[in-house]
């Protein structure tokens, strides 16, 4: 293994819990969110996909799905579920920042800006639900 893939193992791991997260959160969220965890259920597959492929041509295998994820803090309502998508979407950044940090190739680092963007952009969409402030931080992925 080499640093790079090593990062995108990490980031492919975050992404699989995220879209674990997003399975669990369906059955909590209101109506008015249903389509907002959809689209970000659908991007966490898509963000997953590049990374095993970017794992793969880096001459890495991508990490199995494991059959369960530990959430951050029990789901029960709309709040909690909001709380934990905040949460899965942090860890994401922590994840593509890493890969920042590490990757050697710049295929790697855009894929690592791209996907830190988007988990950034969601996690700005979660404070604003649950009414934190601020609603974004300086910098995506410190933690």
């Amino acid at each position: 293994m080499s640093p790079t893939t090593d990062s995108l193992t990490d980031a492919a791991d975050a992404e699989n819990a995220a879209i674990f997260t997003y399975g669990v959160l369906t059955a909590f969220v209101s109506a008015t969110r249903r389509s907002t965890v959809d689209d970000n259920l659908a991007a966490h597959r898509a963000a997953r996909d590049a990374v095993n492929d970017a794992i793969t041509k880096a001459g890495g295998t991508p990490p199995e799905t494991a059959a369960g994820y530990t959430l951050p803090l029990t789901v029960n309502d709309p709040v909690s579920a909001a709380k934990a998508a905040l949460a899965a979407e942090v860890d994401c950044t922590v994840a593509y920042r890493s890969v920042l940090e590490k990757a050697d190739s710049g295929s790697a680092r855009t894929l690592g800006v791209d996907q830190l963007t988007g988990s950034a952009l969601r996690a700005a969409e979660w404070r604003i639900t649950l009414g934190h402030k601020p609603t974004t931080v300086t910098f995506p992925g410190q933690r």
